[in-house]
């Protein structure tokens, strides 16, 4: 294939969705494509944006994906839900496309608990399961959807009296055993041969709204690796997946679930040089795949990132040096990033400073390069920088001082900005 690999993350807003953005968004023989059926944090991020595709339950919805497939020329789907995940499963015969999926039976068993557990009923990590409440024995246990993920709807049953408070149609739903214990998340990824090819526990240290917001690298034990072995076997998966386990009060592990697509936290081991996306495509192609792993310790913890929309039209930056593009005797290396993105983006770039010694030796010693600006303008005590800015450009002002703000935006009438707003002119799109 002469062109790139279009590849297509749907739906392409939520937290793992992200995580396929940033592991494929620098690899230079692959474009990457969003999809969503509804407005979400994918249109802050992706350049290449395909929205209002139908609901995957819509009758409508296979021959709109198939269009879709067909007019962007896309490759390789990356599904990023386990409804997806099932659905594509599904369909995988009528789109033009290679998915990254395991197969039918794979999504079918990963996508229920109860299936999973009769699938590896009788190993020894496998937790206990009750029929019905009348079946147990111990209390507490466990009672979580049949269907679902992140612990999304479940809920602990303290005692037998704590059933009558419950409503729920239990059908749904799957009992187990309670697991006190410390919960781990497996990262893993077996190749088209169906070789297990890399197994990476990671604890669970933080977990918001069911999602694991710190990570941490822990050793891969020999239970743990057994456990991922007799996975990938049994089910016979070719890609990524990953498992999640919970110690009991013996401090052994039983699994809790499988799923079949990206976690959000597999950029930790990214961040230690394991691409899983990036791998699962490649793997997908048909390539045999290699897999170099940094050996050292690594903690992930995530928070919200604000990304911004604006309506502002600007070509040109008009920007001050001191305390501006430094940070004391540093460079803020996020207003320079914000430089390199104005430059990228075709706008022009001036330096406005009363820089008290000669500002050509200052760049050159803090290593930025003096061509980074289209202009450079000196200014003595006395001259007021909105005299350098034409009233009627298309222009923002960037100054750490409240004063030189004030006086650009009561005269020039233009956006005016602290270090502290420069990420609303900052974008996903490159």
């Amino acid at each position: 294939m002469n062109r790139k690999v279009n590849v297509l993350v749907f739906p392409c807003g939520a937290e793992n969705a992200i995580e396929v953005f940033y592991a494929l968004k620098d690899v230079v023989n692959i474009e990457v494509f969003g999809a969503s059926g509804k407005s979400d944090h994918g249109e802050y991020l992706f350049k290449n944006l395909i929205s209002d595709v139908p609901m995957i339950s819509a009758s409508d919805f296979l021959d709109a994906f198939r269009g879709i497939i067909e007019k962007f020329r896309i490759d390789v789907v990356v599904p990023t839900h386990d409804d997806v995940v099932l659905k594509l499963a599904e369909c995988e015969s009528r789109i033009p496309a290679r998915l990254l999926i395991h197969g039918l039976y794979q999504a079918r068993v990963a996508r229920s608990k109860k299936t999973t557990y009769q699938i590896f009923s009788g190993m020894e990590f496998c937790p206990k399961v009750y029929s019905q409440p009348s079946e147990v024995v111990k209390y507490p246990v466990f009672v979580k959807p049949d269907v679902g993920q992140g612990g999304k709807g479940a809920v602990v049953i303290q005692n037998k009296d704590d059933w009558d408070k419950l409503i729920l149609n239990l059908e749904d739903y799957v009992i187990t055993e309670y697991l006190p214990g410390e919960e781990y998340t497996v990262d893993c990824f077996t190749d088209k041969h169906h070789v297990l090819r890399f197994v990476g526990p990671r604890l669970r240290a933080r977990v918001s709204n069911g999602i694991s917001t710190r990570s941490r690298i822990v050793d891969l034990s020999d239970e743990l690796k057994s456990i991922a072995q007799t996975i990938s076997d049994r089910l016979k998966l070719n890609g990524l997946w990953y498992f999640q386990v919970k110690a009991d009060s013996n401090n052994q592990l039983r699994l809790l679930e499988v799923s079949l697509r990206v976690a959000g936290s597999m950029n930790l081991f990214r961040g230690a040089g394991v691409n899983f996306p990036l791998l699962a495509i490649y793997n997908a192609l048909g390539y045999d795949v290699t897999i170099l792993r940094n050996n050292f310790a690594l903690e992930v913890d995530r928070a919200l990132v604000s990304r911004y929309k604006h309506n502002i039209d600007y070509e040109h930056v008009f920007i001050d040096f001191d305390d501006t593009i430094t940070h004391g005797d540093d460079v803020n290396h996020e207003v320079i990033s914000f430089l390199f993105h104005a430059r990228n983006s075709g706008r022009q770039i001036t330096l406005l400073t009363r820089h008290a010694h000669d500002i050509y030796s200052t760049l050159n010693k803090l290593r930025i390069h003096h061509e980074l600006f289209d202009k450079i303008i000196v200014l003595d005590s006395i001259e007021k920088k909105s005299n350098f800015i034409d009233k009627n450009s298309k222009s923002v002002f960037i100054d750490n001082a409240f004063a030189e703000r004030k006086d650009v935006f009561e005269n020039c009438n233009v956006p005016v900005f602290d270090v502290d707003a420069i990420g609303v002119l900052m974008d996903g799109h490159r």
